[in-house]
């Protein structure tokens, strides 16, 4: 099984930064993307954003030009570097992994870390 290892939450400033990690130890797997989530309105999990096994990137309207996906291929870590952070940021964000194994496509989800935007 692939444990998905989240860091980075806590309290910023508006107009802040912080950066958030999050780790897939292991070597029998490869990983074909990679997302961030947050809650809509609706408490339903919206797409922050993905990169692809491609490198390919992807992001909300809402973050973009602020947020940046990035991967560690050696680490098999995505990163989450969030500027000029904003109050409505705020929310639990969780990290999403979709990983092939010798016995297919799995999707993984990791613990929600929390981001608090306030002055």
């Amino acid at each position: 099984q692939v444990q998905l290892v989240v860091s980075g939450g806590g309290l910023v400033q508006p107009g802040g930064s912080r950066r958030l990690s999050c780790a897939a130890p292991g070597s029998n797997f490869s990983i074909y993307a990679m997302c961030w989530y947050r809650h809509t309105p609706g408490n339903q999990r919206e797409l922050v954003a993905t990169l692809t096994s491609g490198r390919r990137t992807n992001y909300a309207d809402s973050v973009k030009g602020r947020f940046t996906i990035s991967r560690d291929n050696a680490k098999k870590t995505v990163y989450l570097q969030m500027n000029s952070l904003k109050p409505e940021d705020t929310d639990v964000y969780y990290c999403y992994a979709r990983i092939f194994v010798a016995a297919g496509t799995y999707d993984y989800w990791g613990q929600g870390t929390q981001v608090t935007v306030s002055s």
